[in-house]
This record gives structure tokens, sequence and C-alpha cells, in this order.
């Protein structure tokens, strides 16, 4: 509804003038004109009196007027609102995340940035790499920390250099050594992810042309953790995921070294998830 002509309406009546409620307004008198007998076809109805020294309600203005009132005071209250969107954050975001990130850096970052903007509530996703890319796909979140390179077509900041260490069991004799070989852990019965979210880890196989012997795989990080621990193998996995989650294993550097970048995609534009996105930039930059 264009509430234009009920403000020049209200303007008109108050001032009992066309002429000075256009001025006021910054109308041409004929533009004032025109609006005031478009509410008046539109309802109707004749609401004003012209005359040589001004504007007076009819008995069918008095009436409508209340009504004419309202529409222009729910218009500035709607104006106001969304003045207020710009400045406030609200809403949900949704954000896809892997297990690292979601345990390590995910509740510090939200209890912090809630503290700025309690208003904004979240709704987390955690899969794999594989989930994180068919979430960003179709639209089931919109945010999604992800690792390079990312699902095309999305808008991606690189966070962070996370580097990939070996995992062994306790006295396996790798581990006297300061530095695994992948050549040498690609001899070892391995464990691994599913092929879907290994990617980091293929790519420092595939750098020195060594393939693993996989003889367990896993959908979840913690779990290739626990059978490391029992003895059935040795795995490699990425520093952020193994931070406080050490106990009964040993961890070493590989050689030649290598990591995955964690970066952060973006798939919508929405005042909450975009905030949050530099929010997000800043904390790792600052806390990593």
């Amino acid at each position: 509804m264009d509430t234009k002509k009920y403000e020049a309406f209200e303007k008109t009546v108050e001032l009992q003038s066309l002429t000075k409620a256009a001025q006021e307004l910054g109308l041409t008198q004929s533009g004032v004109s025109h609006m005031l007998s478009a509410i008046e076809a539109e309802l109707q109805l004749p609401l004003l009196k012209r005359t040589r020294t001004g504007a007076r309600l009819t008995p069918e203005g008095e009436q409508m007027m209340p009504y004419i009132h309202e529409i222009v005071r729910q218009e500035r209250l709607l104006r106001q609102a969304a003045e207020r969107l710009h400045t406030l954050v609200t809403g949900k975001i949704r954000i896809g995340t892997f297990t690292s990130v979601a345990t390590h850096w995910l509740p510090a970052m939200m209890m912090q940035f809630q503290k700025e903007h309690p208003q904004v509530d979240f709704q987390l996703f955690n899969g794999d790499y594989h989930d994180i890319d068919t979430w960003l796909g179709d639209g089931s979140v919109d945010l999604a920390f992800t690792t390079l390179p990312a699902r095309p077509g999305c808008r991606c900041t690189p966070l962070y250099e996370d580097a990939l260490a070996a995992v062994l069991p306790k006295g396996h004799p790798l581990g006297q050594s300061p530095v695994c070989r992948v050549e040498e852990l690609a001899k070892e019965p391995f464990i691994s992810l599913l092929e879907s979210s290994n990617h980091d880890v293929r790519r420092a196989f595939h750098a020195v042309k060594a393939r693993p012997n996989i003889r367990f795989e896993t959908k979840d990080d913690y779990a290739v953790i626990a059978m490391v621990r029992q003895g059935l193998g040795v795995s490699i996995m990425p520093s952020l995921l193994l931070r406080g989650n050490t106990d009964g294993v040993e961890i070493r550097p590989i050689d030649p070294p290598a990591s995955r970048t964690i970066a952060l995609a973006a798939a919508t534009d929405a005042p909450a998830a975009t905030r949050f996105a530099d929010f997000a930039v800043h904390w790792v930059r600052e806390n990593t």
C-alpha cells in the first residue's frame, strides 16, 4: 500500500491547506490534490471539502480520519522496525561444521558473539566434508566451516592452516622417532575416515606416491583415535582435532609436512550470518 497519499491527507487536515501541506511535504499542490482525490476515489467517499480559504473534513472524512491516522502510524512503526534491523542483529544462524571446529572453536565464538548480539540464535549441523558440501549446495546452512578447495560457487575466506600429524598407539616403534615419515605410515595398518572426508590425508600420501594400507574406515573422528588407542593401527589427523584428545596415543609431526586449510564459506547475505562471518574471521586471527 502506498501510504504517502495518507500522509498527504493527514498533513492537509492538520494545516487545513493543500498549499501549506504541499510545501511542508516538498510536493507540488497539484500532486497533493491528486493524492487526495485518489483516496476519495479508492474509498468512494467525499472526505474533504475544498474552499478558497482551505480544506475541511466532511462528515465522512471525520469518521475515516482515525483509520487514516492509524495507517500513517503503522507505516512509521514499520520503517522504524526496519531501521532497527539494520543495526540490531537478530535471527537464527545455521552453521555447518566438522568435529574439530564444533568442539574447539564454535562454543567460545558463539558465547562471545551472543554477548554482543543476544537476539541471535544458532543451529549447528555437524558432519563430514561431504555433508557440509551438500548442506551448502541445498541451502540447509547459511555458513559453513569447510576446507579448501571448497564447493564451487561459495564465497570462501581462508581461516587457518591446520597441520596434519601422525597418531600412533603408545609404544609404537614409529614413535621412537621425533618425526614420522608418511611412507612408513603407509606400510602400517591404517585407520581412515570415509573416502568422502579424508581428502587431506589422501593428498599427504599422494605427495609421496604412497598408498596407505587401510584396514578400518569410519565417519567418526573420535572413533579413529579410540581405535588407534586400542592398537588397531595408525592414522593421520588434523592437529586441531587432536587438541585435548591425546590420552593413550602418541602424536608426531609427519614428513613431508602436510596441512588442511580451514575456511569459512558463506551461502547467504543475511545480516546476522554476515556479521557472524566477519566476527569469526577476527576471532580466529586473535585466538589461534
